[in-house]
């Protein structure tokens, strides 16, 4: 595997397991943050080695996703779920969102996240 993609996916991993961390710690507005954050990273390192370079500067999960290559072969529930993941990265960094996201994300609501962002990343990781 190339460095770089090495790098990302290395750093998804670390990602999910703090997604992991946040909800045993019931910290559920950094759950969907980070799940966010494992799919970002997984779809960057898929970029970097599909081209030998650095992927986009952007959080778009969709927009990465196809310069990455994989989302025209992914499936439309994966699809669904990135548009699920795509607020919570963003939205979750300013305050007037963060009261209305964390109504959102209850507990069950969580482990459906986390479990559908595990699926997803073995997916993508199957890909390299």
């Amino acid at each position: 595997m190339k460095k770089g993609a090495e790098y990302w996916l290395d750093i998804a991993e670390y990602d999910l397991e703090t997604a992991r961390v946040m909800f045993q710690g019931k910290r559920f507005l950094y759950v969907g943050f980070m799940c966010h954050q494992v799919i970002e990273k997984a779809f960057k390192g898929c970029y970097a080695a599909k081209y030998d370079d650095n992927p986009p500067f952007t959080h778009n999960l969709r927009y990465i996703a196809q310069k990455s290559g994989l989302f025209e072969k992914m499936n439309e529930s994966q699809k669904r779920f990135l548009e699920l993941l795509g607020p919570l990265n963003i939205e979750a960094r300013y305050p007037t969102y963060k009261e209305k996201i964390l109504k959102s994300l209850t507990k069950e609501r969580c482990i459906d996240i986390l479990k559908k962002t595990e699926e997803l990343f073995l997916w993508i990781k199957g890909r390299f």
